[in-house]
């Protein structure tokens, strides 16, 4: 049984440690709101974006000036999966749902006998793949040193992804995030890169349009960009589920903490009573035997 020092001890490591949870507690929901308005606003443009590329698609279908980035190689024998998670823990089963639904991928695309590779963006899903797929990551990318996601960012990952592509490296990409759908909710996803996967063309875009310069040209152009935009939506959606998920974590947490203080206080009081009722019966005692 521990000594009344070792619970006092222990009472005032937890309370030590509560403080420190609800602080980043704190910190998380503070930094929540910007992220996720962010995160919201990033949404439009990025569909925006896809409607567009739809548009411009149906004027270029089977004429061969779409660019290989849109149409793709021909085959999907090498996969390129960018995993993109956060830099830093605490924030309970956020980085490892993501990481999750890439292993559950890449399993399935090697029992297809595909070749994989690995792009992470993000130091907790470098750790965690590294354990078992060490051998198939092929890059890396760390934001812990940027204190405020820009689309600069972004843009440098989507050039390492294409110029991987441009080199032969792989056929089809896909890209992996959590998208924030509340404080207590974000969604594992897996969403297709590369080849580029437009939306749907909008209604009433039926009119005959003449580009200039060539939609082969403009599509050279929006492609590369939509891949940046493509993943700088990925890595806002990322942020706002880390606060949401680390503000959730960092609560059970400071609950938890003052359970246990009040069982270890209980420990304690019960424990110091029994010393002093054992003291009061050892004096009762001897002055009885005088």
């Amino acid at each position: 049984m521990a000594s009344l020092k070792d619970l006092r001890n222990r009472i005032a490591s937890v309370k030590a440690t509560q403080k420190i949870t609800k602080a980043m507690q704190m910190v998380a929901a503070a930094k929540l709101r910007r992220a996720q308005e962010a995160a919201e606003a990033a949404r439009p443009y990025s569909e925006r974006m896809d409607a567009v590329l739809a548009n411009i698609a149906q004027a270029v279908a089977g004429g061969g000036e779409a660019p290989a980035l849109m149409t793709g190689t021909g085959k999907d024998d090498v996969h390129l999966l960018v995993v993109a998670t956060a830099d830093r823990g605490l924030c309970g089963g956020f980085n490892s749902q993501i990481v999750r639904l890439a292993r559950e991928h890449i399993r399935k695309l090697l029992a297809e006998g595909k070749t994989v590779k690995i792009l992470t963006v993000g130091r907790k899903g470098y750790d965690m793949l590294r354990r078992d797929y060490a051998r198939l990551i092929v890059d890396r990318v760390e934001l812990k040193e940027i204190k405020q996601i820009g689309f600069a960012n972004a843009d440098e990952i989507a050039k390492k992804v294409i110029a991987l592509f441009e080199d032969g490296q792989f056929d089809v990409c896909t890209l992996f995030y959590s998208r924030f759908k509340s404080v207590i909710s974000q969604v594992p996803t897996a969403q297709p890169l590369i080849p580029v996967a437009t939306g749907e063309v909008e209604e009433g875009s039926n009119s005959v349009y003449e580009y200039e310069p060539s939609a082969g040209d403009i599509l050279g152009d929006l492609v590369p960009r939509n891949i940046a935009v493509q993943i700088f939506k990925a890595l806002l959606e990322n942020v706002a589920g880390e606060m949401g998920a680390k503000m959730t974590a960092m609560d059970n947490a400071t609950r938890n903490a003052g359970e246990m203080i009040d069982k270890l206080t209980i420990t304690y009081n019960r424990q110091r009573q029994a010393q002093i009722t054992k003291e009061l019966i050892e004096i009762i005692s001897g002055a009885e035997a005088l």
